[in-house]
């Protein structure tokens, strides 16, 4: 093997048809422990669960920022080494400065994107130094891609964070097949119309060769926004994946559902320590059902309306006296930004009213967590709830509420959820679905489901379980990329036709 070769990741033929996948963070934990020392872990959570095994299987590259600032000068390039000896692929990270992650991740993607993509556009800060950074930021994240690509790479891009990269990417000549893939919502055109720069980000996006999103409502709009924003784009067919022909191009969108792995719940779920915390639960709140929520500190999640449901429900419904309890699970997340930490002082405001106002012996309304859990510890609370209450006001998935049905090996939980959830797409039809905004309406929800009789509880849960498990992470990631594969075979005929799809399949 040649330098040239080594320093690309290998020979022609070992690099043939992998994967790059970029994130804003890379699948590890770069931190200090106690004594000062640089340690590297193995990040969690869908994504990597996901794709790691296809990487480990194809070989490829994994691009992202390693989560510190570059003053902080920590060995980055010997950590990623260190955390991917065994792996099968790489880690290239993306340094980026103190500043530049103000502006580009605290400032454009959370205080702009992030709230006008949930509806929430009174929450944004239209700074044009935010958009500066955020285009240079991604820009970098291109070029770091194109270090590491031959031309028969498959580039998957992902989230809110990295929307413009695939413009750099066709700017510099790219070859490769690109795809996008966004977490979270699509606004609607009379809410993206208050982007001030919406035209970019839309062309931005139609440089990808495959758009994907969570739910068919996301796709449409979008598409409206293309069709009223971009005159010369054309759309073609909608089913199952609606074609945009640009000038020179053809662009595919699609709605791909992200989802867990069912099977690693439920296996965890029913080990020896979940079972006998979720004894110790239960032991702790006896003759009583337990409602959850499990939710991010953040606005979206629609926490103290969910509290003031709550409140509304012991009001209406006195038969829930000292028959139900409350377990709601914040975990921390950005609580030095004013917003969060007041949002804190809300929900905890909130909690001390209500508990103060209905509280008797041996009987308290609401028991308030606000810490990170272990999974031990998370699981067990999936598997004692009777009824889960996810309330966001608006969200991509929402993948608690699959964690919950996962999760719950009885069988007989009740899911409340959201109709604002993307979740709600495909398990409108088992769950209860309330309008975060209507405390009447969830209240009305949490007796419903307190009195639902054992058969409808069954009968409700084994569709949802027997729908999380059919469309898990692997479905969702076998559709994805069997549409990329689709797509790559009509426009890039050079590419070996190769079904990373049949990776995945082949691993589970």
């Amino acid at each position: 093997m040649n330098r040239e070769e080594q320093a690309a990741g290998g020979t022609a033929d070992e690099r043939r048809n992998r994967m790059i996948i970029v994130s804003n963070r890379l699948p590890v934990v770069i931190a200090n422990d106690a004594h000062e020392r640089w340690t590297v872990r193995g990040g969690s959570g869908g994504l990597v669960t996901a794709l790691a095994p296809v990487l480990r299987h194809r070989g490829g590259t994994w691009v992202g920022w390693p989560g510190v600032p570059a003053e902080r000068e920590a060995p980055v390039a010997d950590l990623l080494e260190r955390a991917t000896t065994d792996a099968g692929y790489t880690l290239h990270a993306v340094p980026l400065s103190q500043q530049e992650v103000d502006d580009f991740y605290y400032g454009f993607s959370n205080e702009i994107t992030w709230p006008l993509f949930h509806d929430l556009q009174s929450h944004c800060v239209f700074r044009p130094q935010y958009w500066q950074v955020y285009e240079e930021v991604n820009r970098r994240f291109a070029h770091a891609v194109l270090e590491h690509c031959a031309e028969s790479d498959f580039i998957w891009i992902h989230d809110y964070h990295l929307m413009s990269v695939g413009k750099t990417l066709r700017e510099a000549g790219s070859c490769s097949p690109s795809a996008f893939f966004l977490h979270i919502p699509f606004p609607p055109l009379d809410i993206f119309l208050k982007l001030p720069w919406r035209f970019e980000i839309l062309r931005h996006l139609l440089e990808y060769d495959l758009i994907g999103f969570q739910t068919p409502r996301d796709k449409k709009n979008f598409v409206q926004c293309v069709r009223s924003l971009a005159k010369d784009v054309t759309v073609g067919r909608s089913r199952p994946l609606t074609a945009l022909h640009t000038h020179n191009r053809r662009v595919l969108v699609g709605a791909f559902p992200i989802s867990i792995d069912f099977d690693e719940f439920a296996d965890a779920a029913a080990s020896r320590e979940v079972a006998d915390t979720a004894w110790y639960v239960h032991e702790d709140l006896p003759n009583r059902k337990i409602l959850l929520g499990v939710d991010r500190l953040d606005y979206t999640k629609g926490i103290p309306e969910k509290l003031e449901a709550f409140r509304a429900a012991l009001r209406k419904y006195p038969d829930l006296h000292r028959k139900v309890s409350l377990i709601q699970i914040v975990v921390p997340s950005r609580h030095h930004i004013p917003r969060y930490a007041r949002l804190k002082q809300e929900i905890e405001r909130r909690v001390s009213e209500i508990n103060g106002e209905f509280t008797r012996p041996g009987w308290v309304p609401i028991h308030y967590i606000y810490r990170h859990l272990d999974r031990r510890e998370l699981l067990a609370y999936y598997r004692t709830a009777e009824i889960a209450l996810i309330t966001p006001l608006k969200d991509g998935m929402n993948l608690v509420a699959k964690e919950y049905c996962a999760s719950n090996l009885e069988g007989n939980g009740v899911l409340i959820l959201s109709e604002f959830a993307g979740a709600v797409a495909q398990l409108h039809r088992w769950a209860l679905l309330v309008n975060p905004h209507d405390s009447e309406g969830i209240a009305d929800a949490i007796h419903r489901a307190f009195t639902m009789t054992e058969e409808e509880r069954r009968r409700r849960m084994l569709r949802l379980r027997r729908s999380v498990r059919r469309q898990n992470i692997y479905w969702w990631v076998d559709s994805f990329l069997a549409a990329a594969v689709r797509k790559r075979l009509r426009d890039y005929p050079f590419i070996e036709p190769y079904s990373y799809a049949q990776d995945i399949l082949g691993q589970t």
